[in-house]
């Protein structure tokens, strides 16, 4: 994992592309915030706003 996140990391110094690094930031929030709430009780309420 942190091999990826390294290779990411050179891609977008190498191609000037930091614009990205906040994209994939809340890509990996949202991600990690329907996988914590999957299981609870506010899965409901968080699928309705996607």
């Amino acid at each position: 994992m942190f091999e990826l996140l390294v290779d990411i990391w050179g891609f977008m110094k190498e191609r000037k592309k930091f614009w990205l690094a906040p994209l994939i930031i809340v890509l990996l929030l949202l991600g990690g915030l329907l996988v914590l709430a999957q299981g609870s009780a506010v899965a409901p309420f968080i699928y309705t706003l996607f």
